[in-house]
């Protein structure tokens, strides 16, 4: 079994910023190495039949210039893809529109780097909660491609939310909260502004707080 406590020390996280076609955009980009073959790790990432097991259920046409949906979460349409290489896709949630972007590269035959980085424009929500409202999500997604990845036969499943309100749970969205609150500071961002958006993101994902506060 994994270690997750372990594991939230295994991503590199960074905040930082990007030029797209509507202005300046903030980035959260988030890198981690696999024991598994770039083909096994692309597979996890793209197979309809795989998503379910570690992030959530998907539906659409799962090819470039198609569009997708996660059960109850996000949408959009992959704008880029080569496999087992690279995708990129719009992120559609709740009338807002991001960005991102997987990479894979193969550091050994059984070793696979992948790199993560959601792109954003710096909205209220931004400014509000960080870049630890989609970072600890994404933390989460990590662990649990971490743990189907781990299990071999492909056949582990990771239920986050129940696995969330745990203790153990709660004690990785604070790791990874923290985590993020020091991404941000490093980006530039005043410490008692990251201190304070930090720690509304983490009482959020660990249950703290009511929605509305969220």
């Amino acid at each position: 079994m994994i270690d997750v406590t372990q594991q939230i020390s295994t991503v590199d996280r960074r905040v930082g910023n990007r030029v797209i076609p509507s202005g300046e955009a903030r980035t959260v980009v988030l890198s981690t190495a696999y024991t598994a073959a770039i083909e096994d790790v692309w597979d996890a990432c793209t197979n309809p039949e795989r998503l379910p097991r570690w992030f959530l259920p998907v539906s659409g046409d799962l090819r470039l210039g198609g569009t997708y949906q996660f059960e109850g979460n996000a949408g959009g349409t992959i704008e880029s893809c080569d496999p087992p290489h690279s995708f990129g896709a719009t992120w559609e949630f709740m009338g807002g529109m991001s960005w991102i972007e997987v990479r894979l590269e193969a550091e050994a035959p059984d070793r696979t780097r992948l790199t993560l980085e959601h792109i954003a424009t710096e909205d209220d929500h931004w400014k509000r909660f960080g870049p630890g409202a989609v970072g600890i999500g994404w933390d989460l997604g990590l662990m649990g491609l971490a743990l189907h990845l781990h299990s071999g036969n492909g056949l582990a499943e990771f239920d986050e939310e129940a696995w969330s309100a745990s203790d153990e749970g709660k004690e990785f969205v604070r790791r990874s909260g923290e985590g993020w609150f020091q991404a941000d500071v490093a980006s530039g961002t005043d410490e008692s502004v990251a201190r304070e958006r930090a720690d509304k993101t983490i009482a959020f994902f660990s249950g703290e707080v009511p929605t509305e506060e969220g």
